[in-house]
């Protein structure tokens, strides 16, 4: 009975042991299984900030864009439409100086090329480096070629008014004769550092056209401007018709000066 009894209770421990190990094995994939649905979320949710990170860098350009508009000052556009407004007056010399002289030209005037290739340049050294006069180009278009032409010019940077002027004088004969002016002139616009798509929107910019046209008007109407080139000293104390010699000029400038 004995060995009996202590069979059944071996038996019996062995079962125990059996269900316990069972028991412990069962809790160990369970406690696996959590972790690892764990770990797995985990991983996952590193591409999600990726799809986020593209949200949120979408918003970040447009902060960014934001303040770029901002940034771009808005007196800025302001200043330099000031500055570079196409129809405004360019001075040749200093703003101060004691006499002024308003030129009026056409661009396809011979006599007008004739004064700025050869007369201009000694009034400039004598009279304009010195500080004792200041030009003004006043558009005065006879023709379509003209009035392209003082467009192009007034498209161009103001520091290179003049020296375009310069160049479309001296090529005169060149442009002005050509089967196509407008197109002749845009390649002196791309000398002056425009690009054709500026060319172009300044040749169809109808606003400047009507401006260059009023300038004109304004000449006649209240400079009694007939002929081109003529020239008005300090809002008429003197006026000079013709593309007289330096001399004429030296003379009138030489009494304002006084």
């Amino acid at each position: 009975m004995n060995r009996n009894l202590l069979g059944i209770l071996i038996v019996l421990g062995v079962g125990m042991a059996i269900i316990v190990g069972l028991a412990i094995y069962g809790s160990q994939p369970q406690t696996t299984a959590v972790s690892t649905p764990a770990g797995a979320p985990a991983t996952p949710a590193a591409p999600a900030p990726a799809p986020n990170t593209p949200a949120q860098s979408t918003p970040a350009p447009a902060q960014t864009a934001t303040p770029a508009p901002a940034t771009s000052p808005a007196p800025a556009p302001a200043q330099t439409a000031a500055v570079t407004d196409p129809l405004a007056d360019r001075v040749l010399g200093n703003p101060n100086a004691p006499v002024t002289i308003l030129d009026y030209s056409s661009m396809t005037c011979p006599h007008c090329a004739a004064f700025h290739t050869e007369t201009l340049p000694k009034i400039k050294e004598k009279y304009i480096d010195t500080g004792k006069v200041k030009l003004v180009f006043r558009d005065f278009p006879f023709d379509q070629a003209a009035l392209r032409a003082s467009m192009l010019a007034r498209c161009a940077p103001a520091e290179r008014y003049y020296p375009l002027l310069d160049v479309l004088f001296k090529a005169q004969g060149q442009w002005s004769r050509a089967a196509d002016p407008a197109k002749a002139l845009s390649q002196y616009g791309k000398l002056a550092g425009m690009s054709q798509e500026t060319i172009d929107a300044c040749m169809a910019n109808q606003a400047l056209a009507d401006g260059i046209l009023n300038i004109r008007m304004t000449g006649q109407n209240q400079h009694r401007i007939e002929s081109t080139p003529t020239f008005i000293l300090n809002d008429g104390a003197a006026t000079i018709n013709g593309n007289q010699p330096f001399e004429v000029f030296a003379q009138a400038i030489d009494k304002l000066v006084k």
